[in-house]
């Protein structure tokens, strides 16, 4: 599926976005921790909660996940501590080299039986549950935080854990999202320094709210930014949220977007700015967050040094790749290492028409399409990879341009 994107200069919307995808995964993970159900988790709007969910009621012995690596890395752990079960887990060609070594590694320090069915260190998975055991581990901060999350999942069960996080500790909002969801079930896990103590105990089943997935909401305040006199309210998004990409409320802040928050939603305002000469960020805490600003800040031509971009070299692509090849067919050109974006403010004019490849990535396809503002008619090939997360987005875009 193709889309040619047009979008108006003055665009008015109220926008439901789906729910959050992040505290979704973990909801569904602890709700059967817990052996309970939970209305509030019977609707899965996008396809990675819904593999989730297909695989938690499943009975099968072969659990296949796609492309959802959050449902990969939690499900490891899950399966892993199920008494007297044996599953393969497996995915994509992508999956399968996407790394799982560091939580293979934690999860056996507890007793866990987990052999590799391909190459050392990667999926496919056999998983032969057993009861796990509480054990002092060591994690690596910069490997990915859901490797961290799951295994706090499921050390209450375990009879509880004290995890000490070497080194810089990448995408902590994640993490602190977990514990957030698992002390409202009755688990109150605490930091000491770098160590996580998670107490021995059981899930209560308490209801999750589940809020709007502020990850879906920064193309919104991207488009803010690109298109001052548009007229933009999101749904249901809160102030107080577990939320790490909450924090692109104040990124935002310095390219004239203001959030006002108001009961179960947000109105997006213009303020008049100076935009900044040179934008500097660490975004190992928000990577998710990357392709929207990477995006906007080249749109706006404002020069950049984004940081903490290593882990995006696994996601669903590579996607400091993926964003070097696809800016570069609208004139803009990336500088990168292991670590870090640059953009100096360049542009030349690009060639027509423009195609862009969203290398099998949601938020590559979304941020990308922001590129419509400037470079009207732009074509994006696959769109349907966005229903991974956002499967509304499109359809949202292409109602405003219908609505002008």
């Amino acid at each position: 599926m193709n889309y040619r994107v047009e979008i108006a200069r003055a665009l008015s919307r109220q926008v439901t976005l789906p729910l959050s995808k992040s505290i979704t995964a973990r909801a569904l993970i602890i709700k059967a921790l817990a052996s309970v159900g939970d209305s509030a988790l019977s609707t899965h709007d996008c396809d990675d909660s819904e593999v989730m969910a297909r695989a938690l009621a499943s009975d099968g012995d072969c659990i296949d996940v796609a492309d959802a690596g959050t449902a990969m890395r939690f499900l490891t752990a899950y399966y892993a501590c199920q008494e007297g079960r044996t599953v393969t887990i497996d995915g994509t060609e992508r999956m399968r080299h996407r790394p799982i070594g560091p939580l293979v590694d934690a999860l056996r320090k507890m007793g866990a039986s987990i052999d590799y069915q391909g190459r050392e260190g990667f999926p496919p998975l056999m998983i032969h549950g057993r009861r796990l055991h509480g054990v002092a581990l060591t994690m690596r901060g910069d490997v990915s935080s859901q490797f961290i999350s799951a295994v706090l999942m499921v050390s209450p069960l375990a009879g509880g854990i004290t995890l000490t996080i070497e080194g810089e500790i990448v995408s902590r909002p994640y993490i602190d999202m977990t514990l957030g969801v698992m002390r409202h079930c009755g688990i109150a896990a605490k930091w000491t320094g770098n160590s996580i103590k998670v107490p021995a105990g059981n899930y209560t089943s308490s209801p999750i709210l589940i809020e709007g997935d502020w990850s879906a909401a920064s193309y919104w305040l991207a488009l803010k930014a690109l298109l001052p006199e548009s007229r933009i309210e999101l749904s249901p998004l809160h102030n107080d949220s577990l939320q790490g990409d909450r924090a692109i409320v104040e990124l935002m802040e310095p390219l004239g977007v203001r959030t006002i928050f108001m009961e179960n939603r947000v109105e997006l305002k213009h303020q008049v700015v100076e935009l900044p000469p040179h934008y500097h960020c660490d975004m190992s805490s928000t990577p998710d967050l990357v392709p929207t600003m990477a995006v906007t800040l080249c749109l706006l031509r404002v020069p950049f040094t984004l940081t903490g971009v290593r882990n995006l070299r696994i996601k669903e692509s590579d996607r400091i790749d993926a964003l070097t090849t696809e800016l570069a067919k609208l004139g803009y050109t990336i500088e990168s290492d292991n670590n870090t974006m640059r953009y100096n403010g360049n542009h030349s004019e690009p060639g027509r028409p423009i195609t862009i490849n969203p290398h099998s990535d949601h938020r590559i396809a979304m941020a990308m399409s922001l590129a419509a503002t400037l470079h009207p008619g732009i074509t994006i090939n696959n769109a349907e990879v966005v229903t991974k997360s956002y499967p509304n987005f499109f359809a949202q875009i292409l109602k405003i341009d219908n609505q002008q």
